[in-house]
């Protein structure tokens, strides 16, 4: 980590960090004030201003959600999703996908990124976080909205063919064992989703279902201890098929997904 506050504070990357054999005093002293902050904790991320994200490059700090590498799993579904939309129709539309709590866009920009034709929509309710999607998402084309998920987008219901959401999934009472770095610098409303963690899963549940085309799919992060009870909640409502769970690359259940009943 020191070696990536050095590249950052040099301007350089990672492999001509051998070929610098000068630091002045002013880099030297911004270093120093780097690592120091990152010792109490800060986000490196924040320090640096940036977070990759698939093939992206994201611009974060404070008031905005870090976007990590577990949901790059969740995004390379949704983009599989996406194109499997585009091949079945064939050109006569372009797949449409709903990023709800978009965050810093991450999702979003991922899938205007690796499937340029699909028509992508998101949303963020966070004023901070919202100010971070529009800098990530200018010039891509995506539809981005200031608004709760709970009632976005009502001009697309019956018309989406992808929801994705990383919602908030930590119970409130879980507060003193949230990491530092997210706990003290991610906004809370993107962490916290009431007692058992899963109050923002159920609104995802009743508004992808309002939003979804029949036979729409929609996948969304969860806890690793919520690998049954957040497929519960779509398999509890009776209006989704194929509900199922995935493990991240830690074999950890990570997201689920479910496909609404024609």
């Amino acid at each position: 980590m020191p070696r990536l506050l050095l590249a950052h504070v040099l301007d350089v990357g990672l492999g001509r960090l051998l070929l610098v054999d000068d630091v002045d005093a002013g880099q030297r002293e911004r270093y120093d004030a780097l690592v120091a902050r990152r010792a109490a904790r800060e986000p490196l991320q924040h320090l640096v201003g940036t977070a990759a994200f698939r093939h992206v490059e994201l611009a974060v700090g404070p008031g905005v959600f870090v976007p990590r590498p577990e949901t790059e799993l969740l995004a390379g579904w949704a983009i599989e999703q996406a194109q499997l939309v585009a091949a079945l129709v064939e050109g006569e539309r372009a797949p449409v996908v709903v990023d709800l709590c978009t965050g810093s866009g991450a999702i979003a920009r991922a899938v205007a990124d690796e499937v340029p034709d699909a028509d992508v929509h998101a949303v963020e309710l966070d004023e901070q976080a919202f100010a971070w999607a529009e800098r990530n998402l200018a010039g891509t084309g995506v539809d981005l909205r200031p608004g709760d998920m709970a009632t976005a987008f009502d001009d697309l219901a019956g018309a989406v063919d992808v929801v994705v959401c990383n919602p908030p999934y930590i119970p409130l009472e879980a507060w003193e064992s949230v990491a530092v770095e997210a706990r003290d610098h991610d906004p809370h409303l993107a962490l916290f989703s009431g007692d058992d963690g899963l109050d923002a899963m159920r609104v995802l549940e009743r508004r992808a279902a309002l939003l979804l085309r029949p036979g729409g799919v929609v996948g969304a992060e969860h806890a690793d201890v919520q690998g049954a009870a957040a497929p519960g909640v779509f398999a509890a409502s009776g209006r989704w098929l194929d509900v199922a769970d995935h493990p991240d690359l830690a074999g950890r259940p990570r997201y689920l997904t479910a496909r609404l009943a024609r």
